[in-house]
């Protein structure tokens, strides 16, 4: 018997939480024998200036913005998505924008409260908020951290003067610094976000950042190289980049740095002290469930039968007329089982470590023969490496990620 799909909403229409709730608890295509761990992410859409090779829901505020309003809305986003979730305890919760250090010290206090009034927050849960190092003051970041915010990720991208203004960040050398000092002062953990492979930059210039942050001894690294995203000023006016041999110096230098500086290497672009590693981004990598309200937000929600994607209305305006209206998800679609193999590798194999083969039937409802062809030919390749325990990308998958993940498919 083929199971009938239940048919999707229209796009920003008002429904019942309740009747979208048993919606999606019908018979469907899949059988999940539990759900996976489920985080919360916040979106705030606005920041000072948007970043030239920035590819995020992010919008220039021209004068202030609608602090009030916009937390009204996302109150009602996720009054009206408990159904979705309901008995589901929140184990993260994740603030990323645009610039999230922008709120207000007492609107950063109204939203957590709202969140802990409506969720069951783990008593242990991380809470972590974006910031950018033009928008530190002590003070301010003093009430974040008494508000529950416990965990900062911090969008240094570099130390040098000369690369920040090339990246069009608001920053200054001295301001990245300082903001590392009040972080350090104010949270005992704390991520560092920096980029390589920039604009005229050599290997010692490289080498100097990494060396300027490590002597912070930051609990955590996010280490991205720098690529030119479609629909950014970069992609439209690219600057002069190092070559691939010169970026691939960049990254061995990067590899012996961290390793020597104790720091394990368990994603493509993160590096964590031992007991620090990211939960909230773990939660992604190893395709767990997440609730996304705010401006452009997505969701991934599982459900006994089915899994489901939604994306939020991008611009703020007009996801915070919908969201008060009543229904604020612009695009509903769930994860077909043709997709499902692809979508979990995408993320799983971002982990340097790999993952436990049986996690692919918890979080899919499917059986890892669905992947077996794949999964063969990459081992023929010598992209993977797999036995009863652990399938995991080899030192060749991870420098050829891309093309491991596109082996998944056409399963």
């Amino acid at each position: 018997m083929i199971p009938i799909k239940p048919a999707l909403p229209e796009p920003g229409a008002p429904r019942s939480p309740a009747t979208a709730a048993l919606q999606y608890l019908q018979p469907g295509s899949l059988n999940l024998t539990a759900l996976p761990p489920l985080s919360l992410y916040i979106h705030w859409p606005w920041c000072v200036r948007k970043c030239p090779y920035c590819d995020f829901n992010s919008h220039e505020s021209s004068g202030p913005v609608p602090e009030q309003a916009y937390l009204d809305a996302l109150r009602a986003d996720l009054e009206q998505s408990l159904p979705l979730i309901w008995g589901r305890k929140v184990h993260t919760v994740f603030i990323g924008g645009g610039t999230p250090s922008l709120i207000s010290a007492a609107g950063l206090d109204r939203l957590l409260a709202d969140v802990r009034m409506l969720l069951p927050l783990d008593l242990n849960a991380e809470i972590t908020m974006e910031a950018n190092p033009g928008t530190f003051e002590a003070e301010k970041f003093k009430s974040f951290r008494a508000s529950g915010v416990n965990r900062l990720s911090i969008g240094i991208q570099s130390f040098n003067g000369e690369h920040l203004r090339a990246l069009g960040r608001i920053h200054d050398e001295r301001e990245a610094l300082r903001a590392v000092e009040i972080a350090h002062a104010n949270f005992d953990n704390f991520n560092l976000d920096l980029m390589y492979a920039l604009p005229g930059q050599t290997l010692a210039q490289a080498r100097q950042d990494i060396d300027t942050a490590l002597a912070f001894a930051p609990p955590h690294l996010s280490l991205y190289h720098l690529t030119m995203e479609p629909n950014t000023v970069f992609a439209k006016y690219p600057p002069q980049l190092p070559s691939d041999d010169d970026s691939a110096d960049i990254q061995d230098m990067i590899a012996g740095a961290m390793a020597g500086g104790g720091y394990q290497h368990y994603e493509v672009s993160a590096y964590a002290r031992p007991g620090r590693r990211a939960r909230h981004n773990l939660n992604y990598w190893e395709f767990g469930d997440y609730l996304g309200i705010g401006a452009g937000a997505h969701s991934k929600l599982s459900f006994p039968h089915r899994v489901l994607r939604q994306a939020r209305f991008k611009q703020p305006a007009s996801f915070m007329e919908a969201a008060i209206k009543g229904n604020p998800v612009h695009e509903e679609r769930e994860i077909g089982r043709d997709e499902m193999g692809f979508e979990f590798m995408l993320n799983l194999l971002r982990l340097t470590e790999g993952f436990d083969p049986n996690l692919f039937g918890q979080r899919t409802g499917l059986s890892i023969n669905a992947i077996e062809q794949a999964l063969n030919a990459a081992e023929a390749k010598g992209l993977l490496y797999r036995d009863f325990k652990v399938i995991r990308p080899t030192e060749l998958g991870q420098r050829f990620l891309n093309d491991l993940q596109e082996m998944f498919l056409s399963e």
